[in-house]
């Protein structure tokens, strides 16, 4: 650990800071507004005025910090006030300098820190304000140092109004010695608010010469119809005298051209040879108004769409509740959105977004909050809204508006949007619940009926619970080997004659034993683990197919599903090369199954790999045709060289006539797009005669084999069955 340097001019450092005459241990209320607005603004959990002493440190204000160490060796702001502009830490773990430090390893737990020092009028560091959180981060944006500087400004201002005024209860000289030297508008006036003196500093900003005002009421500085409010204060602050609050008021001033600007004038009372004396500083808040405007903003808005962020958001369901009023959450997230962005640009990406949002924003009434919570995840809050009927039409209103084609830069995009919602007081109590609850009803939107909206059921929660923990024993299973390939035939319905066979996953629970694809793969295709998992299924299964092949099985072929995620990655065509190149297997050998919510997930990112895949001669292979919208529209043109019938229409092909015809139907459409067949699910003679009737030259299923591992497999093999 390195304890943070001792500045050369320090005894002249704290003689400076001694100035304040902070009450250490009492925090000041003036400063409480700032240090809350930074932990909204960088959405952190702590921020603080940090002072540093002479060995050690204190706040002068503070939000989300308890009991801590309040050495100066061990200080992250004893650091900052050695630089001249923003430190940024975003890991302290990582960083040389406070890596074993006590505030780091211990409960407190400091991994980001940014801080920016606070200088006195003269250019002293008295210490710093600081954000902190305990996770690590990137580092801070150009625009978040900009917000912290201004921040950091108000509360130098702070300070000054702190000191002067300080110097205002040890007497009238030592106030006067002070109000001439300061870069601050200071008046002192008696009780009768005739003025008695007036610095440098004030002529600037009124404009008046001292002659001119000597003796004359203070009210001359301020416009007629806040003079009376003022007289009032003053007559109150002389009838509490010892008691009176030395808080900073807001009143306009008035400059002698007759012009007006906010003001903001904090006055100190004192009595000096029996007279009542005020010492008031006075500060143009003009650009400070503004800044907190802009903070304000930072503080509750998106700065790309103008729509309120999630701060805001929340806040708005909270006041909701407060006030026992009714009210709906609606999460909305757009598909394929990422995909745009890395083919067309974040310019292009961004327009979209900024028109989203004000599509969405057409539909809300005023009292109504519009959010954008993330990259491409938008919320409304319906307010006054009680009935799920409602909710639900205004959510499908929200679907189709942004279902409508956007125009960019001459490019014709059409953006999806799947919704969740959930309501005050049906689904939820409290606002962080509302919206978790929201977002399981889109999540499940999006996993079982993609651009649809869905309202919460409370099954979801419990489903939602068996994710997370199946998610969290997935990484142990990849780690620890768990999950394994099982192989089911693919058979010629002529002769029964082997001609592949397809690649299932399973997972071998430690505690569960065999658990079958649907217990985990809508987990593992969700989560982070898909592509990894993906990736070696492919080279396992090429593996294998190429040791079967070597032992005499010449024309064998394997069938490998593939995860969204791994088109996602970018890099499937060189896996899929690597995997046929590292075990010898020709390209013919493989075939790569996709289904429908693949391709449509986003073609600009699933068609390149598969064509060149497919120019390379490895198959491609449409998964559970017939079962969706779009099965006809996408055989035009992706490189597909085989289609698998569902077995949904293969179990009732004899006793069902539609069912017959739609398979029928199906091997009519290969026949004339030169495309190979397999049906699925065969399990009986009757199934395996009527589809051989029909012409289907391949099929799989229990009739024909169960799934089984490499080695069963191979064994049955060995027997010939």
């Amino acid at each position: 650990m390195q304890c943070p340097p001792v500045l050369e001019s320090e005894p002249l450092r704290l003689a400076a800071l001694a100035e304040y005459e902070f009450d250490e241990g009492k925090e000041l209320p003036s400063l409480e507004p700032i240090v809350t607005m930074a932990t909204r603004i960088f959405s952190v959990p702590v921020a603080a005025v940090n002072l540093v002493g002479n060995d050690h440190v204190f706040f002068a204000a503070s939000k989300g910090i308890g009991d801590t160490d309040m050495r100066r060796d061990l200080s992250f702001c004893a650091h900052a006030i050695a630089q001249d502009d923003v430190m940024v830490v975003p890991d302290a773990l990582l960083d040389e300098r406070f890596h074993d430090n006590p505030l780091v390893q211990g409960a407190f737990g400091i991994r980001f820190y940014a801080g920016v020092p606070l200088v006195s009028p003269k250019g002293w560091p008295l210490g710093a304000l600081c954000v902190i959180d305990h996770q690590p981060r990137e580092g801070l944006s150009d625009s978040d140092k900009t917000a912290l500087r201004e921040l950091a400004r108000i509360v130098c201002d702070k300070l000054e109004l702190r000191r002067i005024g300080m110097a205002g209860h040890k007497g009238t000289s030592r106030f006067d010695a002070l109000a001439e030297h300061s870069p601050s508008a200071i008046v002192s006036f008696g009780a009768d608010c005739r003025i008695i003196a007036w610095n440098e500093a004030a002529t600037k900003m009124f404009g008046y010469q001292p002659a001119e005002l000597m003796g004359r009421s203070i009210e001359m500085l301020m416009p007629a119809h806040q003079r009376a409010a003022f007289r009032l204060r003053i007559a109150a602050a002389v009838a509490l005298l010892g008691e009176q609050s030395d808080a900073p008021i807001e009143v306009t001033g008035m400059r002698k051209n007759g012009s007006e600007f906010p003001v903001e004038l904090a006055a100190s009372l004192w009595v000096d040879n029996d007279q009542i004396r005020f010492g008031a500083i006075v500060q143009d808040i003009s650009e400070r108004l503004k800044q907190q405007e802009e903070l304000t903003r930072l503080a509750n808005f998106d700065m790309l769409t103008g729509l309120a962020n999630r701060g805001l958001y929340q806040r708005s369901i909270e006041d909701s509740i407060s006030t026992g009023r009714p009210s709906a959450a609606l999460m909305l997230d757009l598909d394929g959105f990422k995909d745009i962005n890395d083919t067309l640009g974040h310019a292009v990406g961004d327009r979209i977004l900024c028109e989203v949002g004000h599509r969405l924003r057409s539909l809300a009434k005023t009292e109504d909050v519009v959010a954008r919570i993330g990259g491409d995840e938008f919320a409304i809050h319906l307010c006054n809204i009680n009935a799920v009927e409602k909710a639900q039409r205004i959510a499908d209103e929200a679907i189709a508006v942004i279902k409508r084609p956007i125009e960019v830069d001459g490019h014709n995009l059409h953006i999806a949007v799947s919704c969740g919602i959930a309501l005050i007081p049906q689904h939820a109590s409290e606002a962080t619940e509302l919206i978790a609850n929201a977002d399981l009803a889109l999540f499940h939107a999006k996993a079982n009926k993609k651009g649809h909206a869905l309202v919460f059921e409370p099954e979801l929660r419990s489903a939602a619970s068996s994710r997370r923990l199946y998610d969290s024993e997935l990484h142990h299973a990849v780690e620890n080997g768990e999950l394994v390939l099982y192989y089911q035939p693919q058979v010629c319905i002529e002769d029964g004659a082997l001609v592949g066979a397809e690649a299932l996953i399973r997972w071998q629970h430690p505690s569960r034993g065999l658990l079958p694809p649907r217990e985990f793969i809508p987990v593992l295709e969700n989560g982070p683990l898909a592509a990894i998992v993906g990736d070696w299924i492919l080279d396992k299964a090429c593996a294998q197919a190429a040791l079967w092949r070597s032992a005499g099985l010449q024309k064998f072929r394997v069938g490998v599903n593939l995860f969204g995620a791994q088109f996602r990655a970018g890099d499937l065509y060189n896996k899929v090369l690597e995997a046929l190149t590292r075990h010898a297997l020709p390209a013919h050998a493989l075939e790569l199954e996709i289904t429908e919510n693949i391709a449509l997930d986003n073609e600009t990112i699933v068609l390149p790999p598969l064509r060149a895949l497919h120019e390379i001669g490895v198959g491609i292979a449409f998964d559970d045709f017939g079962t969706g919208y779009a099965s006809l529209s996408l055989l035009k043109h992706y490189p597909l060289t085989r289609i698998k019938i569902d077995r949904a229409f293969v179990q009732q092909i004899v006793e069902s006539k539609q069912d017959d015809a739609v398979v029928r139907a199906i091997l009519d459409i290969a026949r004339n797009f030169n495309l190979e067949v397999i049906a699925e699910g065969v399990e009986t003679q009757a199934q395996r005669d009527r589809l051989y009737h029909h012409g289907c030259k391949e099929a799989q299923g229990y009739l024909f084999g169960h799934p089984k591992p490499a080695e069963l497999f191979t064994a049955q093999l060995a027997l010939g069955s």
